[in-house]
């Protein structure tokens, strides 16, 4: 057995790679991967996958939700035009995908305003006791941060339109929708294969972007009319994404996730202080429950550490290019016995070291 620490495409329960396997080669007599986006079979599976994701988020009236393409990567600039009024946007910078977020606002006419940073300390804490102004169009943060491992315990409090890239831990806990004007978030962490993006947005934000440059296609109010139907969806990661949040549901929702998540990251992370030969990089407060992230105290031990966990089979413990040492990444998929198995290797490694 693997256990899959990776930062992503995220892993998923394996009842549902086997369904998603039999859709492939069974979808009612096609294939899903040939069904058609505007037959009556698929858009049943739209319309379930958008119901389920407003019961497992418990979204109110007055929101849509979309399925899309392009990734957080496109959201960068879909939430910039569509949110642009007077054309002056605030962002709170905490790592890669929030410096990304601000510079392609930046592409498109935004004059941004980084209303706090956590560049100064290598992006290891969430900003706090900031000011925010007042004349904004709209305040912009992502919630989680795969790469440095942090994590906001508190959203910001704001009367200022809030936006949110979500992608790496939305599902994996509860949160109030209401808080939020928009959220966007690609698929592959919790919700299914790489290919689709989950916005959800206040309806009464939609057809009032100032922006001269806004291309039907990136128009969300556009997308809301046509149901996501637009042009052909990702046929294949919305099924999937579909079979996921049925699991997500049947398993007690969002709820009982997150409380396995806190279980998970409680126990790895309870392994990383007691532990001399290990250190964590990420500010205690601000610690990530989807991407742990820690060192080696001596780094002429890793050759011997990363046979021994990759003996263990566990894979994707390697953290990211940028800032090397390890990165456990728990979506909400990785069972609690994977992260046991981490955790005694690392024991057992400390105590040979010993």
């Amino acid at each position: 057995m693997k256990h899959n620490f990776g930062a992503g495409p995220c892993i998923l329960p394996q009842d549902v790679f086997k369904q998603a396997a039999e859709g492939v080669l069974d979808f009612n007599g096609l294939s899903i991967l040939e069904v058609s986006h505007r037959h009556k079979d698929f858009v049943a599976v739209m319309d379930e996958a958008i119901s389920l994701v407003k019961s497992a988020l418990k979204i109110p009236e007055g929101y849509s939700v979309l399925f899309l393409q392009g990734g957080a990567s496109l959201g960068f600039t879909i939430s910039a035009l569509n949110m642009m009024r007077s054309g002056k946007a605030g962002y709170i910078n905490t790592g890669t995908w929030s410096t990304s977020a601000i510079k392609e606002a930046k592409k498109v006419g935004c004059d941004v305003s980084v209303i706090a940073s956590s560049e100064d300390k290598g992006f290891n804490y969430i900003p706090k006791n900031y000011t925010i102004e007042n004349n904004l169009d709209y305040l912009h943060f992502t919630s989680n941060n795969t790469i440095y491992g942090t994590q906001y315990q508190q959203f910001p409090k704001t009367s200022l339109p809030l936006v949110c890239d979500m992608s790496s831990d939305i599902f994996s806990r509860n949160i109030n929708i209401a808080d939020f004007d928009l959220i966007y978030a690609g698929a592959q962490k919790n919700l299914g294969p790489a290919g689709a993006t989950l916005y959800i947005v206040k309806d009464e934000i939609l057809g009032k972007s100032s922006s001269k440059f806004l291309p039907s296609y990136l128009d969300l109010k556009l997308h809301m009319e046509k149901e996501s139907m637009m042009n052909t969806p990702p046929v294949f990661s919305i099924y999937v994404s579909m079979l996921n949040l049925r699991n997500t549901v049947s398993k007690g929702g969002v709820a009982e996730i997150e409380k396995l998540n806190i279980e998970k990251s409680n126990l790895l992370y309870s392994e990383i202080d007691a532990n001399p030969l290990f250190v964590g990089t990420a500010e205690k407060e601000d610690r990530s429950k989807m991407n742990v992230t820690f060192l080696l105290n001596d780094e002429n031990l890793s050759s011997e550490f990363d046979q021994m966990w990759k003996d263990s089979g566990i894979v994707g413990l390697t953290g990211h290019r940028s800032v090397g040492g390890y990165r456990a990444s728990m979506y909400n998929a990785l069972p609690l016995s994977s992260v046991k198995v981490l955790v005694d290797t690392m024991k057992e490694f400390t105590r040979r070291k010993g």
